[in-house]
């Protein structure tokens, strides 16, 4: 067995439109939303009479996509909305953007916050996780020019 591609991260939400254009606010392009019901999701989920509402994001030019899925059947559970970067679990999803302090102050003036603050690593990459609707957290990373 072989893996061919990254495809794509699926991160379960309660306020799939809330989510959706956080992700957009970032520069991510939303595909449209769509419904999945059925035996095919029943089977690969391990539940009876599911239905999720789905949007897939991705990056400008292509590449490994984001979905969002939000289950109208059965009801969502709660996470860990305040969760430490050391919980076990999938903690953050990263992207690499043009202006980080861009980046920040964006999502700063639409309410969310920054999990620390901004670091710098071995003079290469100036990086900042912050922590969006439902808690999830994003890493957000430039490059340092040189």
């Amino acid at each position: 067995m072989t893996i061919r591609r990254f495809d794509h991260v699926g991160i379960t939400v309660a306020d799939l439109d809330a989510v959706t254009a956080f992700f957009v606010g970032l520069g991510l392009e939303a595909d449209q939303r769509m419904a999945v019901e059925g035996e095919f999701l029943d089977t690969v989920i391990g539940m009876s009479g599911a239905r999720t509402e789905i949007v897939m994001l991705r990056p400008p030019g292509g590449g490994t996509t984001l979905e969002l899925s939000s289950f109208t059947r059965p009801d969502h559970l709660p996470g860990s909305p305040a969760a430490p970067a050391n919980e076990l679990g999938l903690r953050n999803v990263a992207f690499e953007v043009q202006d980080l302090q861009a980046a920040v102050d964006h999502v700063l003036a639409d309410g969310y916050s920054l999990v620390g603050g901004i670091g710098e690593y071995e003079g290469v990459w100036r990086m900042a996780y912050v922590r969006g609707p439902e808690g999830i957290i994003v890493s957000l990373a430039e490059r340092v020019e040189k």
